[in-house]
C-alpha cells in the first residue's frame, strides 16, 4: 500500500477524465491506484465507479456528451469493473458461500450496469451469484430458478415502461417459491412501485440489496394474480391502450401534420424521430395506467422536456401531441385524466422556467 491518501472526489475526477477521453488503461490504473491507497473493492465500485456512471448519464441528458461518448464511456467503466473484481485466485474472497442468488434485469431492460454492480458487491460479500445480465425473458428466469432454487432473485429495472414485465417476473418467481428483491430507478426513488407490484423487498442500491439478503427473506407461500395487486386493471384501459398503440401513434402523426404546417415539412428522419417520441409517450402512458399512478407519466414528460430544451426543441410541440392524444382517448377516463395531468405538468414547468428566466 502506497500510503498516499486519495479521496473519493479525486478518484472520481480521474476516472471521469479517463472514460470521457477513451482512456481504458488510464481508467483501470485509476482504480488500481485506489486499491494501492487502501480503498476496498466495494467502496471503489459504489463510491467511485457508480458515481462516474451517474455523471455519464447526466452529461448525456444535458447534451454535453454524445450518444457515442456515452456508450464508449460506459463500455470502459464495464471493463474497469472486470479489472477490479476479477483478480488472481489467491486474492478472491475465501470461505463458504452465504447462499446462492440470481441477479437479473427485467425483460426488455438493456441497462445492465446497475445489476452488474449489485452482482459484484454480493460476490465480494460472499454470495454465489448467477448474473444473467440484460433483458432476461421471464420464462428463462423462472426456468433458472427451477434448476438452482436460488435463495432470492434480485431484479433490476431502470426504465418505468418495463414495470409490467417486472410484475410478471416477480409473481412468476414467487409462484415457484423464490423471493424477489427489486431495485433500480424504475421502481421509484422510495420503492413505491416495488411494493405496488408485490416484491418481497426493495433496495435503493447495492448495499441495500446486500442488507436485504443479510436480514433474511421468507420463501413465498401464496400464489397471486395480477389483479390481486392492481385491481384497477379490471377496467381494461391498460390492455386497450397497449393494443391500440400503433393506431394511436399513426393518428396523432396525421393530426399533427394537418394542424401544424411545420410538421408537414419534416424530413424523413424528423418524422421517424417524432414517431419514436410518440411511441415513448404512449408506453409511459400505458405504464401509468398499469400502476394507476400519474407520476410515472408526468415524471417522464418533465424529463423529456428537459432533454428537448437542452437540444433546442420547443416544449410546446410536446404539449400539442398530448392534446391530440387526449382527443383519441375520450372513451378512457383514467387515460384522459393522465394525459391532462401530463399537459398541466408541462405547462407548469414551462411557466416556472419562464419566471426563472425573467428573474
Amino acid at each position: 500500500m502506497s500510503g498516499t491518501p486519495l479521496s473519493a472526489a479525486e478518484l472520481r475526477e480521474r476516472l471521469w477524465q479517463a472514460v470521457i477521453e477513451g482512456g481504458e488503461y488510464e481508467a483501470v490504473d485509476t482504480v488500481r491506484a485506489g486499491l494501492d491507497a487502501g480503498w476496498e473493492e466495494e467502496a471503489l465500485l459504489l463510491d467511485v465507479v457508480a458515481a462516474v456512471q451517474e455523471r455519464i448519464g447526466a452529461e448525456w441528458a444535458a447534451d454535453r456528451i454524445t450518444v457515442a461518448q456515452e456508450h464508449a464511456a460506459t463500455a470502459i467503466n464495464e471493463r474497469v469493473i472486470t479489472a477490479l473484481v476479477h483478480r488472481r485466485p489467491a486474492d478472491r474472497p475465501a470461505g463458504s458461500y452465504r447462499g446462492r442468488v440470481t441477479v437479473s434485469c427485467v425483460d426488455g431492460e438493456w441497462h445492465a450496469f446497475p445489476a452488474r454492480l449489485v452482482a459484484e458487491v454480493l460476490r465480494l460479500r460472499g454470495w454465489r451469484v448467477d448474473y444473467l445480465g440484460a433483458q432476461t425473458p421471464t420464462p428463462h428466469l423462472v426456468a433458472h430458478q427451477h434448476r438452482t432454487n436460488s435463495d432470492a432473485v434480485l431484479l433490476s429495472g431502470s426504465i418505468s415502461t418495463h414495470l409490467p414485465a417486472a410484475h410478471a417476473a416477480i409473481t412468476a418467481c414467487q409462484a415457484v417459491g423464490v423471493p424477489v428483491v427489486a431495485g433500480g430507478r424504475a421502481f421509484g426513488a422510495d420503492g413505491r412501485y416495488a411494493r405496488a407490484l408485490g416484491a418481497d423487498a426493495w433496495a435503493p442500491d447495492a448495499r441495500g440489496a446486500a442488507a436485504a439478503l443479510e436480514a433474511g427473506l421468507a420463501r413465498p407461500a401464496a400464489v397471486r394474480n395480477t389483479v390481486d395487486d392492481l385491481p384497477h386493471l379490471a377496467d381494461q384501459e391498460y390492455t386497450m391502450v397497449v393494443r391500440s398503440r400503433s393506431r394511436l401513434v399513426k393518428q396523432v402523426l396525421v393530426d399533427l401534420e394537418s394542424r401544424f404546417p411545420a410538421v408537414r415539412a419534416y424530413s424523413d428522419a424528423q418524422r421517424e424521430r417524432t414517431a419514436e417520441d410518440l411511441v415513448h409517450i404512449m408506453d409511459f402512458l400505458a405504464t401509468a395506467l398499469y400502476l394507476d399512478d400519474a407520476e410515472v407519466f408526468t415524471g417522464f414528460l418533465r424529463w423529456t422536456a428537459e432533454v428537448l430544451t437542452a437540444r433546442g426543441v420547443p416544449v410546446h410541440s410536446l404539449v400539442a401531441g398530448l392534446d391530440i392524444i387526449g382527443e383519441q382517448l375520450h372513451d378512457f377516463p383514467r387515460g384522459l385524466r393522465l394525459v391532462r395531468e401530463g399537459a398541466a405538468a408541462l405547462s407548469d414547468g414551462a411557466a416556472a422556467g419562464a419566471a426563472g428566466t425573467a428573474v
